[in-house]
């Protein structure tokens, strides 16, 4: 990228922004490299879903990623991070299915083969949107290994994992009660279905005996449709209540059909009347009663919801309208007790929002008990996955300890056809990688599989695997770092590592960064319903990509959920204004300076020493911060540094020197306000890639982007305790003039007399040696800097570290006023020496900290007393001015 000469007077990120994606695209900064000398580190990206725009989670998600990914690269590391795309099974269909309707026709009509042919179309549009969208947010992908979970590679392996674990036993077919999605007309898992508290009704209903003696036994139901499918009432084995009437029979309400009273343990005695009707098709624990008395399997609905020819004079309306007609007929035969208001938790479909269905249905299943346990097991050796933050691993545990089989067969016609067939003759299933040779004897399974079975095997089939010989399976599997939300553990995280284990022997991931969610100001989960969502690229075409990712990578803790907001963006765009006016300071002042000017062997003021010193500590503590995923602390580790430390006082200082020092002062000077620069845009480059290599490309510079510019490390020679403890003495005495000056309403552009009366003659050389920093930042007019000092009559003081400060302020300083505000910072320290010296006299402190830690404890204790006596002794001599 050619060095730019000039920068705009203000910062603004469309400029900025546009143009450099394609030209690091083009400079192919971003792929993997193909030697073997570098230590790789690999990221999959959780492949967003091919329905339509990314949103806000996404833009995070990717943004914590990309962090990870650009530094790793800076850092010499052969950097892999993967792109790819979801098929997104039912939320595609249905969304392909939507268009078609508003095109006047239907999946139905076109046929499976046409229906596919319109859904690969929308994935090619939508997939080239989230490209675009990526590009804009600035992600490092290596486009040349993209895949998705519907290309040829990922369908073959797909199809021998779903034949193995069919071989092995672990996959099989069976009827069981799953969960129906009635809109979406397909089973769902468990994890699919989301409980909300709704107001419903708790029925009681009188199913008379069928013996004539007019007696009955009252039951109660929240769903009373499901009743035209019941074959059994139970009650409990040993309750006194119903002993005779076991083994006798009643007549199903509206139905007029006998079923037996049974005794089954499962029931609760104490619950409701102790009885409870069994609809073995229905309910998923009504199944196993069913199973356990040889109950027949009545279903009652069709795949829509609808009441189907099983439920006599109801069949044909939707499942709610059959419970309301169902209450009035009871009503009407006087068989309905009470109807009893109560507030439930009732399952909907994640994906259509609609009240799920607990149904009868052949299914295919995953046997999860050796997966499970294989996986847990897994968890106390040293392959484990390591979790971020380590409460998260818990959550896995649970679920793992009782996940249930899982259902992954899905009745649509988008995703990985099910490789069984059925022989037309025999009813033999087939299962291969390969149709059966005599295919026109066998149909095959019309259902395809869940996504997330696919998605489950994203990071090892994306490098190539069941072909284990690869160069990418070899070298980047397993991955590094899996980045993902909080809420898909189970959906994806739980199901990748056990699947892994399974095919690879392998965890599929070293570590698993998990976020939160993004909500509004409010706290509230964005939805289209609420109305509260932002799009991303709205957003970025306010402020900037840089700017939303510096709020979305500072605005939380690992897995804590950020709150959105328009004035937290405003403080984003403000800081990044700030790194720019700065950066335009720098340049401005180089002339022709060039990179081979830079030298740092030169004499160094103080501020230069300790500018060096900072970000010294700067660049320790935030690739510290990087490697525990802690992006929060690092981007406020990097804020004070560049706003306060380089902004504010260093470039500030060194206005001084370019105006008035010597040449070879003014070198120095340029070379360390180039160097710092230089070394800070490095460390911000993986949060705001795009102004970073801006503003480098100004800069005198080596090599082609920032982007592969060499990651800043710690230098020993920089490190300089004395020079950071007397700028810390120089900046609070600044402040503390500043502060005196605000308390008495005088404007620094007024100049005023100081005294500064300093511990020491050490103290005392260092302050005079700074005595023009002192001048230009406290606007002295008369200073005095000794260890002696006169004060006079009226003065407003402060303590600082190694001083006193006194400036006379004749007839502006009330001396009552002065000695209320001296009693309380008298009190202040006071408590400060209480505190130091209640730790020191706890023997567990002194006998297992550290002894360094002791003695900073101690250390502190004696500046603490000193800055007592001080005020102690300013008091007595207001107190004596008084008099």
């Amino acid at each position: 990228m050619a060095k730019e000469t000039e920068m705009s007077t203000k910062y603004q990120p469309n400029n900025v922004e546009k143009g450099k994606y394609k030209e690091w695209l083009d400079l192919d900064l971003f792929k993997a490299s193909e030697d073997d000398q570098s230590e790789p580190y690999s990221i999959v990206i959780p492949p967003p879903n091919v329905t339509g725009k990314l949103h806000l989670g996404h833009a995070w998600d990717t943004t914590l990623q990309d962090i990870i990914i650009r530094q790793k690269r800076m850092q010499g590391y052969d950097t892999l991070w993967l792109p790819g795309m979801d098929h997104a099974g039912i939320a595609t269909q249905a969304k392909v299915e939507e268009k078609l309707s508003e095109e006047g026709t239907n999946r139905h009509e076109l046929g499976r083969e046409k229906f596919l042919e319109e859904a690969w179309k929308w994935k090619d549009e939508y997939s080239t949107n989230i490209r675009e969208q990526w590009g804009k947010v600035g992600l490092s992908l290596d486009y040349a290994r993209e895949r998705f979970t519907l290309d040829e590679g990922l369908n073959e392996a797909v199809t021998k994992v779903f034949v193995d674990l069919y071989n092995k036993g672990i996959i099989y077919r069976g009827e069981y009660i799953i969960n129906w999605d009635p809109k979406a007309q397909t089973a769902l898992s468990d994890i699919e279905v989301e409980h909300k508290d709704i107001n419903g009704a708790f029925y009681h209903m009188k199913y008379p005996l069928a013996d004539d003696s007019g007696d009955y036994l009252e039951i109660a139901t929240t769903r009373p449709e499901t009743m035209l499918g019941d074959t059994a009432v139970a009650v409990h084995p040993e309750d006194e209540r119903y002993q005779d009437y076991i083994g006798k029979t009643i007549l199903l309400p509206l139905m007029d059909r006998e079923i037996p009273i049974v005794e089954d343990s499962y029931v609760d005695r104490e619950f409701g009347t102790g009885v409870v009707k069994i609809t073995p098709a229905h309910d998923p624990n009504d199944f196993d009663i069913g199973n356990r008395h040889d109950l027949p399997r009545l279903n009652v609905m069709n795949p829509d919801g609808t009441m189907n020819e099983n439920a006599g004079i109801y069949a044909g309306l939707d499942r709610f309208e059959a419970r309301k007609k169902v209450v009035e007929d009871l009503k009407a035969q006087d068989l309905l007790v009470e109807i009893e208001d109560m507030v439930h938790s009732v399952g909907h479909s994640e994906r259509t929002g609609v009240v799920v269905e607990p149904r009868l249905s052949t299914q295919w299943f995953v046997r999860m008990d050796e997966l499970s346990k294989n996986a847990l097991e897994n968890q106390k050796t040293e392959n484990k996955v390591h979790f971020y933050p380590e409460r998260f691993e818990k959550t896995f545990v649970n679920w793992m300890e009782n996940v249930h089989d899982w259902v992954i067969s899905r009745q649509l016609w988008w995703g990985h056809r099910i490789p069984a067939w059925y022989n037309n003759k025999t009813g033999e299933v087939y299962v291969g990688e390969d149709a059966p040779e005599d295919v026109e004897n066998w149909t095959q399974d019309e259902d395809v599989l869940d996504t997330w079975f696919s998605s489950a095997l994203w990071p090892f089939t994306t490098m190539g695997w069941p072909d284990t010989d690869t160069r990418d399976f070899q070298r980047y599997y397993p991955t590094d770092t899996l980045v993902t939300g909080y809420d898909i553990i189970f959906f994806w995280v739980s199901r990748m590592i056990f699947q892994a284990l399974e095919f690879t022997n392998e965890r599929p991931f070293k570590n698993v960064l998990l976020h939160g969610l993004i909500r509004d100001e409010q706290g509230r989960k964005m939805s289209k319903s609420l109305g509260n969502g932002i799009d991303p690229m709205d957003v970025i075409d306010e402020y900037g990509a840089d700017a939303l990712r510096w709020f979305l990578t500072t605005g939380s803790s690992p897995g804590q959920d950020v709150r959105f907001s328009y004035e937290k963006m405003d403080a984003a765009w403000n800081f990044i204004n700030k790194i720019w006016n700065a950066s335009r300071y720098v340049i401005m002042n180089l002339e022709d300076f060039t990179f081979e000017d830079i030298n740092l062997e030169g004499e160094k003021t103080l501020a230069d020493r300790w500018i060096l010193a900072r970000l010294n500590e700067t660049v320790a503590h935030v690739t510290d911060q990087f490697e525990k995923f802690e992006f929060g602390e690092a981007g406020r580790a990097l804020y004070n540094f560049i706003w306060d430390d380089y902004c504010d006082w260093y470039i500030e200082m060194s206005k001084e020197i370019l105006n008035e020092g010597t040449e070879e002062q003014k070198i120095t000077t340029r070379s360390i306000l180039t160097y710092v620069l230089d070394q800070t845009l490095r460390l911000l480059h993986p949060i705001m890639p795009f102004v970073t290599e801006e503003i480098w490309q100004h800069l005198p510079h080596e090599g082609e982007s920032i982007v592969v510019a060499d990651y800043p490390v710690t230098h020993e020679e920089f490190t300089d305790d004395t020079a950071r403890n007397n700028m810390n003495m120089l900046i609070e005495l600044i402040k503390a003039v500043r502060n005196i000056r605000q308390e008495v309403n005088r404007p620094l552009s007024k100049p005023v007399d100081m005294m500064v009366k300093a511990n020491s003659d050490a103290e005392k050389e260092i302050l005079l040696r700074n005595q023009s920093f002192i001048e230009r930042f406290c606007n002295s007019e008369d200073l005095v800097i000794d260890t002696e000092v006169s004060i006079p009559n009226e003065v407003k003081s402060a303590v600082i570290r190694g001083a006193e400060v006194y400036l006379p302020l004749e007839g502006l300083v009330d001396i009552q006023e002065e000695i209320a505000r001296l009693e309380k910072e008298l009190e202040k320290w006071n408590s400060e020496i209480k505190r130091a010296q209640g730790k020191l006299k706890n023997e567990r402190f002194v006998q297992n900290a550290p002894d360094d830690v002791v003695q900073a404890e101690r250390d502190k204790e004696e500046e603490y007393k000193n800055r007592y006596q001080s005020v102690e002794e300013q008091i007595k001599k207001l107190n004596n001015l008084k008099e």
